[in-house]
């Protein structure tokens, strides 16, 4: 099941995206924290900020490089010096914050579970692109830094770096949704709060 919907996320991300959102808009409707009002709560909500901060900022570092330049060179600096897919790790991170944002632990665990099992497929996709664009010197790369987890150790970074600014501004948009989301949880929260929408199920 997992392996089905990893292939299906593959081909049609975009769409799955909007599913998600959808979804996602959905479920926070039906649901409320069964920690709503103690300190769990505001913990989970704390992290879900915290991760979700790390996941925007990281995701604008990585497209800060890669502005101008995908898929017409091979990216090894900056965030793509620490593993070969940093936008996908701060996305996995993004992800678990919005659901933890939601003050659940059920949330911010299912949605690392699912985002987490679809990556692996585009990832084998994506690099065998690069592998049969740029060769030798992408296994070169391949062989020096991790795939998915960041390692600290292996992080160069140039003095200067040219960035398109057009192409970075477009991107930027993409980037902040995250944070729209978490903007969400709390308007439907506050409705929760006034009555205007009552939650079907309380998870934990």
């Amino acid at each position: 099941m997992l392996q089905r919907f990893a292939h299906y996320f593959a081909i049609h991300r975009i769409l799955v995206s909007r599913l998600f959102g959808v979804a996602f808009f959905v479920a926070v409707l039906s649901m409320e924290s069964m920690h709503e009002g103690n300190l769990v709560s505001t913990a989970l909500f704390l992290l879900g900020l915290v991760l979700v901060g790390v996941a925007t900022v990281g995701r604008l570092w990585c497209s800060l490089y890669i502005s101008g330049y995908k898929n017409t060179e091979l990216i090894t600096t900056g965030p793509y010096s620490l593993c070969r897919n940093p936008l996908y790790f701060f996305s996995l991170l993004g992800f678990a914050g919005i659901g933890f944002a939601s003050e659940t632990f059920t949330l911010g665990i299912l949605l690392t579970v699912v985002v987490f099992a679809g990556y692996p497929t585009v990832i084998a996709r994506e690099e065998a692109v690069l592998r049969e664009r740029f060769g030798p010197e992408f296994d070169a790369y391949r062989a020096r830094t991790p795939q998915f987890l960041p390692k600290l150790s292996g992080f160069r970074e140039p003095e200067t770096y040219t960035v398109n600014p057009r192409k970075f501004r477009s991107t930027m948009f993409d980037v902040i949704w995250f944070i729209w989301f978490v903007g969400i949880v709390e308007v439907v929260e506050a409705l929760h709060e006034y009555h205007l929408i009552n939650p079907l199920i309380h998870l934990p």
